[in-house]
């Protein structure tokens, strides 16, 4: 016959036995989404239900599983590659993405849900897509475009070819943009021949600008000077004139030409005798008269 013993030991076990059992039918029939997270459910391997919202969800135990899915961005640095420009010239392009998950039921059907297979398509589309916008450049149009030009006719071809597998490219950017070694030189030489052209462009437009401005201003100068030139001889006629009146008035008596012809002669005599200097005279010259008074 059990004891009492016996039975609470029973007991005990069969009690450890239920509460085990519900705690794995309630981890069986319940999971977790975590934030920036999907999780697929699926019934006999297909799927009955994709969960994005973050917290406890449910499902059938036994019936259901469950694959959890990042909806984070992840960055995927792409292997260097060679590509052609337009002109048939070589250049070497490293390349990063940044690619999330867009639509989980797609990704699944198409991928698998597997990171690997997604990142090696994603690298085979971002290389056509940049194969397609540098072989359409030649390559000082390359050269040009790079940084936000080139990165968006990358990230939009790209981004177009991955919707089909439920993946959004946020970013195609080439982030080293190289020229074979051999072509470095060449490229270096011609860009630094370009510069010294534009050098001399601005140059000869400096210069056109410089003797535009001389020309003007001489041309300004040779305006003045005539005009200055012109009013000197209007002056210069005026005094003439003035000189003239004033000479005929001197003249316009008798008393008033031999007064103005006796100040004339005593000036002459004036320059005659500076220095040590001997003066001989007619003595019927004007001088000789007012020497002797006898100038009338």
């Amino acid at each position: 016959m059990e004891t009492v013993n016996e039975k609470k030991g029973i007991f005990k076990y069969v009690l450890l036995v239920v509460v085990l059992f519900l705690a794995f039918m309630v981890g069986a029939s319940t999971y977790v989404v975590h934030q920036n997270e999907y999780v697929t459910v699926r019934r006999f391997g297909k799927i009955i239900n994709i969960a994005q919202d973050p917290g406890l969800h449910f499902k059938t135990p036994f019936m259901d599983s469950t694959q959890s899915i990042s909806a984070k961005v992840i960055l995927y640095d792409i292997p260097q590659s060679d590509v052609i420009t337009k002109d048939k010239k070589s250049m070497i392009t490293d390349t990063y993405v940044l690619w999330k998950v867009s639509d989980p039921l797609k990704y699944v059907q198409t991928l698998n849900a597997i990171d690997a297979r997604a990142e090696e398509r994603i690298e085979a589309s971002v290389y056509n897509a940049t194969k397609n916008a540098i072989s359409s450049m030649t390559q000082d149009e390359v050269i040009e475009a790079r940084g936000e030009q080139l990165t968006q006719l990358i990230t939009t071809e790209a981004g177009s070819d991955m919707e089909g597998y439920g993946i959004a490219i946020v970013q195609a950017q080439i982030k080293a943009l190289d020229l074979p070694d051999d072509n470095k030189q060449a490229v270096y030489d011609r860009m630094i021949s370009e510069r010294n052209n534009i050098a001399a462009s601005y140059t000869a437009q400096g210069d056109a600008e410089a003797q535009k401005i001389q020309n003007e201003t001489d041309k300004q100068v040779a305006i003045i000077k005539a005009q200055a030139q012109k009013d000197a001889a209007v002056l210069e006629a005026e005094g003439e004139a003035a000189y003239m009146e004033t000479l005929s008035k001197a003249y316009d008596t008798e008393e008033k030409a031999d007064f103005y012809s006796y100040i004339r002669g005593l000036d002459a005599l004036k320059e005659s005798l500076k220095g040590e200097k001997t003066l001989i005279l007619d003595k019927n010259s004007e001088l000789a008269q007012i020497l002797y008074g006898n100038f009338n």
